[in-house]
């Protein structure tokens, strides 16, 4: 499969943002689907998830804010954030994850990743 992460921006504190993760070369809901994020001089760090079968998860700081959704038909991953802070501030990646076992958070269980996006957030 390949991903194509799309949406990042500027954008002030407060304001929102939509990424979108568009899959090809197979469906997105065969696989786990995950967001991660990596700010200069940070390790990349997981924020969201969502299964095969739907269920999502959370990094804490995102809890509330941020919403992972799934468009089989557009073959397409979403990460709606929404009261965005600087913090936020990040390259975010699209990444799908082919086992089903493994930490879902751990970034090296993943086996295809997209290009990034760069989110900047303005105090």
């Amino acid at each position: 499969v390949q991903l194509q992460a799309s949406g990042g921006g500027l954008v002030q504190t407060g304001d929102s943002l939509r990424l979108s993760c568009a899959a090809s070369g197979r469906s997105v809901s065969t696989y786990r689907m995950g967001w991660f994020r990596q700010a200069p001089g940070k390790e990349r760090e997981f924020v969201s998830t969502i299964s095969r079968y739907g269920g999502t998860t959370y990094v804490d700081s995102v809890k509330g804010r941020f919403t992972i959704s799934r468009d089989n038909a557009k073959n397409t991953v979403y990460l709606q954030m929404d009261s965005l802070k600087p913090e936020d501030t990040a390259v975010y990646y699209c990444a799908a994850k082919t086992s089903l076992v493994g930490s879902f958070w751990e970034s090296g269980r993943y086996d295809h990743w997209g290009q990034g996006t760069q989110v900047t957030v303005s105090s």
